[in-house]
This record gives C-alpha cells, structure tokens and sequence, in this order.
C-alpha cells in the first residue's frame, strides 16, 4: 500500500465515451503476479507448460491474501471477458480448472469459518438495515469526510466489480423457475437497462468514472487494488458458476439489493458535496431509486420463492448474505484505514495522463 496519493488522469483522448475501448469491449492486459500461485496460472495464460501447483502449495497460502485472491481471479475472468492475448479455449483448460477448485476450496472454508454460527435469512437481512454506529463504515466515511481524491479511489478500488455489475448474477436464472426466476429476471432487466444500452448499469458506472477524469476501460485497474478488493468480486462468481451455490448467490444478490439504497444515497451526497461532475453522482442516483424497489421484489419473490420450492436451501441463503458482509467490512476497514492514516486505499498509483 503507498502513502502517496494516487495521480488520477483522464481517459485517453482517443478513447470517447461510445467507443469500445473506453466501454469495456476490449479484454484488458494480464496484471503484474503477486507470488507462486498468481505467477503459475499467469504463465499457464501466457503459454508456458509448467506444471500448476497442487493441494499442498494452496494450503500453505492465505486465503485472503494478495497472491490466492489474484490467481482466482485470473482463473474467473476467463469465464467473463478474459484476457488480450489468452485464447478462449483456456476457460476449459483441465488443469487451471484442476487448480481453480482448490483456490475455491481454500476460499470458502476461510468463508464458512468466518461465518460460523446459524442465523435466518430474515435475520440476516433485518440486520443489513441495521444503520453502523455512528462514523463507521465507508459509506458515511465518505459522505462526512472523503475528499474528491479519496472518492476517485473508490471509484477505482469498486471498477473491479462494477464494470461487470450483474453479469455474475446472470447465471443463476437457468437454476431457478417459478416467482424465484420471474422476480430475478424482473430486477436483472432494470440492471440491464430494460432495453436501453446507455441505461446499463455498468455502463453508468463507466459514465461515473469518465466524469471523475479515469479511466473506464474493463479491467483497466485491475493491478492497483488490493485483496479485498478481489476477494468480494471473487464471491459473486464463486457462487455463480456453481449450481450448488445457487442459493448463495440468491443470499448475496439480496444482501447487495437491501443494503444499496442508503449508501447509494450516501456516495451521491458525497460526490456533490465535493463538486463532482453530474454524470458521476447520477450512477449512485439511479441506485437510490430502483434499489428501493428491488429489495422488495427479491425479498418475497426471489428469496421467499425459492426457499419455497427449496426449503432446504435456507442455510445457503443466509451464508451468501453472511459472506458478503464479512468481505464488505474487510473492504472497509482496508479503504478507511488507509485514508484515516493519510495513504492511498491503491496498491500504487494511478498512470493516467491528465
């Protein structure tokens, strides 16, 4: 982590807001590795032949960690956009799948354990709307203290998930039927624009991050944000490439959707207060709006509908609600500490020309 703030330039001059470059076409560049793991599966990418690691590296490394969370995430983002220059049949290379099931294995016992303990999801979710003490969270750090440069860095540290907002969420719909998959495909259309390409929510967010004078390019940041922040991408796909984890996935969808409101209400305020341009705040605007009615319809609809058909499923929910505050605090605590200290919440700084 540096103690220097980050320089923050603009978009390159010949990437303009319609392009594919600036919106996301383009598959960005493999990152810098972090140790043996990332290392391992970045030169498996690249063509090397060496053999992968086994059970008994995997083990020995921390499962929050810079070099486990990358090299998870390298094994995931062939399943999204992958990477320039990696062929698209490396999504089902065997040994990187080989690999990849024992990253998730070290992951999600870390997960469970730091979820130990039995709740509903009703509880689960009342105490998401359960307001932090006052002055904690990232949220109201920002909306009372962040400076512009310290919410351009959010911007950055958040890219990561938020240039691919729902796509995880996309894949449990051929996992439900019923209310479950009516009420999920009703909130995945308004994520998706309802039709209307400038209405994507991930396209938003590109528009938010242009008028913050960065860079919107998919995966653009990818080298300087750090573990936790790969750590909360990496359970949205954790849960959605599985069928097993549907209910997970179902778990954090909901988490997301009742927390969203008062924070995007939040990070709106902040952004004006410190002068932002418009289109930056109007991503956190649309939040306020159509999350308010989201949470409804994936409480008794998507939750309550497939706990109906799969009551068994209950526990699962609640652990994908659990996982996700677990990593959000994470998350947290890393940016807020970093800022109270007077450093930078980046792994380095930005190289963007102004």
């Amino acid at each position: 982590m540096t103690t220097t703030a980050p320089r923050v330039g603009r978009p390159p001059e010949d990437a303009p807001g319609d392009a594919p470059a600036a919106s996301g076409a383009a598959a960005p560049e493999l990152p810098p590795a972090r140790g043996e793991l990332s290392a391992a599966v970045s030169g498996r990418l690249r063509g090397r032949s060496a053999a992968l690691p086994g059970p008994r590296a995997v083990a020995a490394a921390d499962p929050y960690g810079e070099d486990l969370q990358l090299a998870l995430h390298l094994c995931y983002e062939l399943h999204y956009r992958g990477f320039a220059g990696v062929p698209d049949a490396a999504e089902w290379d065997p040994d990187l799948l080989r690999l990849r099931a024992l990253l998730e294995e070290r992951f999600e016992e870390a997960l469970r354990a730091g979820c130990a303990g039995s709740a509903t999801p009703a509880e689960v979710f009342d105490a998401l709307l359960t307001e932090p003490p006052d002055g904690q969270g990232l949220s109201r750090f920002l909306l009372r203290h962040g400076t512009l440069e310290q919410l351009r860095e959010y911007a950055v540290l958040r890219s990561v998930h938020q240039l691919r907002e729902s796509d995880p969420y996309a894949w449990v719909l051929p996992r439900l039927w019923g209310r479950a998959k009516a009420g999920m495909t009703t909130v995945l259309y308004d994520e998706f624009g309802c039709g209307r390409e400038e209405r994507v929510h991930a396209r938003l967010y590109a528009d938010l991050m242009r008028g913050l004078g960065l860079d919107p390019r998919y995966g653009h940041y990818l080298p300087v944000v750090g573990a936790p922040v790969l750590a909360a991408a990496n359970l949205m796909s954790l849960f959605g490439l599985h069928r097993a984890r549907r209910g997970a996935l179902v778990g954090h969808f909901a988490a997301v959707e009742i927390s969203s409101p008062p924070a995007a209400s939040w990070h709106a305020a902040a952004l004006r207060r410190c002068g932002a341009d418009e289109a930056a705040a109007r991503f956190y605007d649309e939040h306020v709006e159509a999350d308010a009615v989201h949470e409804q319809l994936v409480r008794r609809e998507v939750v309550d509908g497939l706990l109906a058909e799969e009551p068994g499923l209950a526990a699962d929910v609640a652990f994908g609600a659990r996982a996700t505050g677990l990593l959000e605090d994470a998350l947290a605590e890393s940016a807020v500490g970093a800022w109270r200290a007077g450093a930078s919440a980046l792994r380095a700084p930005t190289e963007e020309e102004a």
